[in-house]
């Protein structure tokens, strides 16, 4: 496994609402976990692994690669959580438009977007009047029970 795939490795990660992610490829054995503190991610990642260079000759590498996220200004809002673990769908097809942006006034009761769970296609609406500061989430993506996904400030 080259240095560009575990990059790339490490960039979608970073993109997805994984937490932990473990690979073994001829013996060379990555794990990369996610730790959120506050609104900053910080990700480490270790590389342990071991390459055999002649039959009887083994080189042990650890290589440590650290990726923080660049400080986040504190934005005041309420958060939306999600009241199913699903599949978050930001429109009601791949045809439509979102049902919001961020910028977009809202107001309680209006739909956000869908969640799917076990085929069935669940409304979240809005339970405040206000403005969508943030999408906590991407399109298609896998939510947990009480994962915010939006953050709105009244």
């Amino acid at each position: 496994m080259d240095f560009k795939l575990i990059e790339n490795l490490i960039k979608e990660m970073n993109k997805s609402n994984l937490t932990a992610l473990e690979l073994e490829e001829n013996g060379l054995k990555i794990r990369m976990e996610k730790k959120h503190e506050s609104n900053n991610v910080v990700m480490n990642q270790e590389v342990k692994s071991s390459i055999a260079q002649d039959s009887n000759q083994m080189i042990n590498q650890e290589v440590k690669l650290v990726q923080t996220a660049p400080q986040a200004e504190t934005i005041e809002g309420d958060e939306i959580l999600s009241p199913m673990v699903g599949t978050f769908y930001e429109s009601q097809s791949p045809e439509h438009p979102p049902f919001i942006k961020i910028g977009d006034k809202v107001k309680k009761g209006q739909t956000l977007c869908i969640i799917e769970a076990m085929k069935l296609m669940n409304e979240i609406e809005s339970d405040v009047d206000g403005e969508v500061v943030n999408i906590l989430t991407r399109n298609e993506e896998m939510v947990e029970f009480n994962q915010p996904l939006f953050l709105i400030k009244q």
